[in-house]
């Protein structure tokens, strides 16, 4: 995922705009404040790693769904799924812009006892009443449609497959960053290293080469480094770096159809990757924080959790062989694993992007054109966006989302 030819050092002294971070939700405002003929300021993305091979944005399973518990989170999804289909129009019917579509797979939450199925059978009223077309299925109706299950222990399912699946994330990103730049927003390789705070306002950020850049605003993009960026502004952030393992996989015997994202009662979700190849995932156990630079692969947790989960929920699928893996970050919100978007309380030009917790990815477009909106307006005008303002934080009322990953 290496970027060639970005600069070392800003070439001006001072932004109206200083974005931390220029992975997928930096280079997401980046783009819809190029792209806002309301806006006519500066911009400056300072991104630490030119080469984008350890952020998160790099690790992503790049998966988009539906299944939500909060009506905003459906919202937002579905906005990234019209964004994606249609990426050429967006982007101003450049013919270079490839045609995107979703492969909608869908996902299958599985559940295994009565309490998890009554969340979703909530969970599916509300996004029937966003417009997504959840279906809950029985047993047997699981069976039917994907008879290579072992069901015996689940009760119930939960399945969408308008707009739920993958999605090329790796060429949205591409092509915010490239327009962005190719509209006149900066891209800086260095790190921001210190600010420098006047009353309720951050009037100067400092980078590792030494140089000051004054700012109009400056937007906190870092990802799992988010609370190290906030701890220079003064601000204490509940959000850590949080170990997630993914394996690529081939079969034996592949199946005979496609395989949704299937939510396990354990904790393992495992999908179509390929025509023969598979794609599982789980969290560490324990779950610590971790440093952001940790990227250590734990083999045994493949060995004695991840492959025994598959093999019994999948029997076709006890001769599997990993292709590779890796470990990926979440940028994990202790409060309630929810985006904080917007304003700080007290410093007025501090603005978050961050705490996504897994959900970044699927969350771009509607995240960054939200705080460009904020940028531009001072208010969130397509999207009201104002539950993830970081005042919730504060008074410790955390967003109760019951469709966490």
């Amino acid at each position: 995922m290496a970027r060639a030819g970005m600069a070392t050092a800003p070439a001006k002294s001072s932004y109206d705009i200083v974005i931390i971070g220029g992975a997928i939700m930096g280079s997401s405002t980046a783009w819809f404040l190029s792209d806002n003929p309301d806006f006519n300021g500066s911009v400056l993305v300072i991104e630490r790693d030119p080469t984008y091979e350890n952020c998160s944005t790099a690790h992503t399973n790049s998966c988009i769904r539906q299944q939500f518990s909060t009506e905003l989170n459906v919202r937002i999804s579905q906005f990234t799924a019209d964004f994606v289909k249609n990426l050429r129009q967006r982007m101003g019917g450049d013919k270079r812009v490839p045609e995107l579509t979703i492969q909608d797979y869908g996902y299958l939450y599985l559940a295994d006892n009565g309490g998890f199925a009554d969340v979703l059978r909530r969970n599916q009223t509300v996004q029937l009443a966003a417009g997504a077309r959840t279906e809950l299925l029985t047993r047997e109706e699981i069976a039917l449609r994907y008879p290579f299950y072992n069901l015996d222990d689940i009760v119930l399912g939960s399945i969408n497959r308008l707009d739920e699946g993958y999605w090329d994330g790796g060429t949205v990103f591409d092509w915010f960053r490239r327009s962005a730049r190719e509209r006149g927003v900066e891209y800086v390789a260095d790190e921001v290293v210190g600010m420098t705070r006047q009353g309720d306002r951050i009037t100067h950020v400092t980078l590792g080469s030494g140089q000051v850049v004054a700012c109009g605003q400056v937007v906190n993009a870092s990802g799992p480094r988010a609370a190290r960026t906030a701890a220079m502004a003064g601000i204490e952030l509940p959000i850590e770096p949080r170990k997630r393992f993914t394996w690529i996989l081939s079969a034996e015997k592949p199946l005979d159809r496609e395989l949704p994202l299937t939510i396990d009662p354990s904790g393992v979700h495992v999908r179509q990757d390929g025509p023969r190849t598979y794609l599982a995932g789980c969290p560490p156990d324990p779950d610590p924080a971790v440093e952001p630079d940790d990227f250590h692969m734990d083999h045994s947790r493949w060995q004695d959790h991840v492959w025994p989960v598959i093999a019994t929920r999948i029997p076709q699928f006890e001769a599997i062989r990993v292709i590779t893996e890796w470990t990926g970050h979440y940028a994990f919100n202790t409060l309630d694993q929810n985006a904080i978007l917007g304003p700080h309380d007290e410093i007025s030009n501090f603005v978050f992007l961050n705490g996504f917790s897994g959900h970044g990815l699927q969350q771009s477009p509607a995240m960054g054109r939200g705080t460009a909106e904020w940028l531009t307006y001072g208010e969130f005008r397509s999207l009201d966006l104002s539950p993830f303002r970081f005042d919730r934080i504060v008074k410790g009322e955390p967003i109760i989302e019951r469709a966490i990953i």
